[in-house]
């Protein structure tokens, strides 16, 4: 197996050197793991199908799983999208750069492979300065899914790119730990009212206040728009299950009873004052930014222990809370209840 190349990099200021070299492999069909403000992106050339299947080889993801094109600018938007609405212009004003993708009409510049056979493409302009660089150098529209391995947690370190996908990627660019650390919300503009597909760190209230009504997406045709809503994602290896009750003594009894089955791994904000060989308890505050930041790297920590179960504790699906509790239902395997 080929030896990936890992390079670190400023993540305010980055290196043009270095982006020159991440730029080069870009546009010769390669792949190159890059940090954005939402968590570590698998990147090729959006136009060049070869290098997209890649990206589906490398990751392992099925090709039914359309992904997120990144842009630096208007014009390079307008290459890859066809009849941008008003109010899809609105929310580019507002938002961008930033965590939210739009799902538009497809120009044909876009490989096939990049929609997974749909009409639509999906697409977003990045915050993150290396990713921006990155984007502009090479001179072309980016496909990047996160940097993992299909279905595990999305990465949001260069190690955590290294551990799932070492060999498989020409080059990492290490540059820390993303700011985020969830993806972007992902919203159907080319439906009416939009659908919201995909929560994310842009709020529905945000947007709804910006652009009027939108709607949850209520079919499966639907979500097969957006990239992370339909297969399973964000699992670690352990079987998860998440409490949605605030009650410490269900958080207690539920971590008591499963550690008669075994090794258990929790992470929550609320202590449960266990001390057993068998149990590690990782505490993170109570907010929505604290889960965020915490909760990926986390269960991959938690998961290098070898638990049969990992509990999580939810928090409220309210604001940016309910993209945090999207990842975690989707992660889980067993949702305990008030």
């Amino acid at each position: 197996m080929p030896q990936t190349e890992q390079l670190t990099i400023d993540p305010t200021s980055p290196q043009p050197e270095l982006i020159a070299r991440a730029a080069s492999i870009i546009k010769t069909g390669g792949l190159v793991a890059f940090p954005t403000e939402t968590v570590y992106g698998l990147g090729a050339d959006a136009t060049n199908d070869a290098a997209i299947r890649g990206i589906f080889d490398a990751k392992g993801r099925p090709p039914d799983n359309p992904l997120i094109v990144h842009v630096a600018d208007r014009q390079m938007l307008n290459r890859i999208a066809l009849n941008i609405s008003d109010k899809a212009a609105r929310l580019i004003d507002r938002f961008w750069p930033g965590p939210l993708t739009l799902v538009l009409h497809r120009a044909p510049a876009v490989a096939p492979s990049v929609s997974a056979g749909l009409d639509t493409v999906a697409v977003r302009m990045p915050s993150a300065p290396v990713a921006l660089a990155l984007i502009r150098a090479a001179a072309t529209p980016i496909a990047a899914p996160s940097a993992n391995t299909s279905g595990r947690p999305s990465p949001t370190s260069a190690d955590h790119v290294l551990q799932d996908l070492g060999g498989a990627v020409d080059l990492i660019l290490d540059g820390g730990p993303t700011s985020i650390g969830i993806e972007s919300t992902v919203i159907d503009m080319t439906a009416d009212p939009p659908v919201i597909l995909r929560p994310g760190w842009v709020t529905r209230d945000a947007i709804s206040d910006l652009i009027g009504p939108v709607r949850t997406a209520a079919s499966s045709a639907e979500l097969s728009r957006s990239p992370g809503t339909r297969h399973q994602h964000y699992s670690p290896r352990a079987r998860v299950v998440l409490i949605q009750s605030r009650s410490p003594e269900v958080i207690l009894q539920t971590c008591l009873d499963l550690l008669n089955k075994g090794r258990i791994g929790y992470l929550g904000h609320t202590r449960t004052g266990i001390s057993h060989p068998q149990f590690t308890e990782i505490i993170i505050g109570p907010t929505p930014q604290d889960y965020a930041a915490s909760i990926y790297s986390e269960l991959r920590r938690l998961d290098q222990s070898n638990p049969e179960v990992i509990v999580v504790q939810g928090i409220e699906p309210a604001a940016e809370g309910e993209a945090v509790m999207d990842r975690l239902e989707r992660a889980a395997s067993e949702v305990i209840a008030d």
